[in-house]
């Protein structure tokens, strides 16, 4: 039965890729399918391309990647599907190609998730018409996000997070029967892929409104199932300056780390700026501006994103609070070492969601530290023995804490923002980033006036743990200014050596 193509309601734009793609099909039959059509047909860029194929599509996808000279990566053997990571005119693509769910082209757009997903064009054909038996370009423009089948979410519960996702990112309505599978067949998430949630939940972190997303999972009773933590947090009451709880503070925390990333990122707008706490972040770190940028694009594992790792640990930051609460004389609530235990948690539930070895370090070094800058702010003055300590302890995630700290203070003191003690608090972490990126050699990581051979010779000293807390001494006067060249360093570890050995 030949299959129906209809007329695009408008000349559809594609990525450059695609028409560069069409030699290297030779005989194969393949069509652009999912999120490129569907971007296309919103008018947005896309960097990632779905093929279809009847054939095996990881012959194809090492086909593209050797004529890109790229990556080629077979993501599912049974299925057929492989990836091509190429770039093509200064831009980076991934190209998933994968063979027919089913017997033909109409069987594998019915068996995927949402309509506005399941419009194909034909890349050996004229990619003007398309392929739309669900009537998903109607749904795009409708601004309604619909199930293909009956059976589309019981089948792949992951579904129901993409749902949550897509919705928000497209502004999308989830329709009545849609969103009652989501509630029936959601929670079949407990039974996925640890990495296929993984990669699902990370993505709407770093997506459209992740407060929001959060909610939406939560109000479905999805939420917990992929981060338990969250249960410990509701109804934990906080004093002042505290104007929450723990689990809406958490939240906020969420939506006020959205919105400092936005406040440095190239999406600025005058409108997102003019919020006047984010309005004194632009007058104060947007010296900073350039080098921030570059942090928060910098790629992590399998593509995913410096944002959604920030988004989660604005999450997890407070998730220790409930396991170390106690009460004063005077009845203020306290949560001592509630950043140790919460860390502990962190990289526990880093672990469980498959994240790598960088992103688990960086998730738990965000919440063991994210309150050293306001306990610095009590600080009459940041002296360089402070700055150096702070990054000392904290590495290259320190830049992570300072944007942190931002979302947990404005998370803290809601609507009650008093701005000496915000400027109080910027200036903290203006000071710290001017360390890190225009005073490294002098203060952060200066480069060392000796070694431990030298140091072991001059001393007499055997290896053990105390050449190097000498050295660390050393290092730390060095970053202080008291001490500036390699006599001065030796002169000091002498001294030290001979009080220990007086004591």
């Amino acid at each position: 039965m030949p299959i129906l193509e209809v007329p695009a309601p408008f000349l559809l734009e594609y990525p450059p890729l695609v028409s560069a793609l069409l030699p290297i099909l030779g005989a194969s039959e393949a069509y652009l399918v999912g999120g490129a059509v569907r971007d296309a047909l919103l008018r947005r860029p896309s960097h990632d391309l779905d093929l279809a194929t009847p054939e095996d599509g990881r012959r194809l996808a090492r086909r593209i990647a050797d004529a890109f000279e790229g990556d080629y990566y077979p993501l599912d053997p049974e299925r057929g599907v492989g990836r091509a990571m190429v770039s093509y005119e200064g831009a980076r693509y991934s190209v998933d190609v994968a063979r027919f769910r089913g017997e033909s082209l109409e069987d594998d757009l019915r068996g995927r998730d949402f309509t506005v997903n399941a419009i194909a064009a034909p890349l050996r054909g004229d990619l003007q018409r398309l392929i739309d038996p669900l009537n998903g370009v109607q749904d795009l423009f409708d601004k309604r996000l619909r199930r293909c089948t009956p059976d589309s979410i019981r089948d792949d519960p992951i579904r129901a997070l993409r749902a949550i996702r897509q919705s928000l990112q497209f502004k999308l309505l989830i329709e009545r029967e849609t969103r009652a599978d989501l509630r029936a067949y959601g929670v079949g998430i407990a039974h996925s892929s640890p990495e296929r949630v993984r990669d699902e939940f990370m993505t709407m972190l770093g997506g459209a409104k992740p407060q929001a997303a959060l909610r939406a999972l939560d109000s479905l009773g999805l939420l917990s199932l992929i981060v338990p933590e969250i249960e410990a947090m509701r109804g934990i009451e906080q004093s002042a300056p505290h104007v929450y709880d723990v689990w809406e503070h958490s939240l906020n925390a969420v939506e006020r780390m959205a919105d400092v990333i936005t406040t440095i990122s190239p999406l600025r707008t005058d409108e997102s700026a003019a919020d006047s706490a984010l309005g004194l972040i632009v007058y104060l770190l947007d010296v900073f501006r350039p080098q921030l940028q570059a942090h928060l694009e910098a790629p992590l594992p399998n593509g995913r994103s410096v944002r959604a790792l920030l988004v989660l640990a604005a999450l997890l930051h407070d998730c220790g609070k409930l396991a170390t609460r106690s009460l004063d004389a005077d009845g203020r609530i306290h949560f001592y070492q509630h950043e140790v235990v919460g860390a502990q948690l962190a990289e526990a539930r880093a672990e469980s969601l498959r994240l790598s070895n960088e992103e688990s370090a960086r998730l738990a070094g965000c919440v063991r530290h994210h309150m050293r800058p306001m306990h610095l702010r009590n600080a009459e003055s940041l002296s360089r023995r402070a700055l150096y300590r702070f990054w000392k302890a904290t590495g290259e995630t320190g830049v992570d804490v300072c944007l942190l700290t931002l979302a947990d203070y404005l998370a803290m003191v809601g609507t009650h923002l008093q701005v000496p003690e915000w400027l109080a608090h910027l200036q903290v972490v203006r000071a710290l980033l001017d360390a890190y990126f225009n005073r490294r050699a002098e203060v952060v990581a200066p480069p060392p006036l000796i070694d431990g051979t030298t140091l072991m010779e001059a001393l007499k000293l055997k290896p053990s743990r105390l050449v190097g807390q000498l050295l660390e001494q050393i290092a730390e006067a060095q970053a202080t200014g008291e001490i500036s060249t390699a006599e001065e360093a030796l002169a000091l570890a002498r001294r030290l050596y001979t009080n220990l050995q007086n004591v």
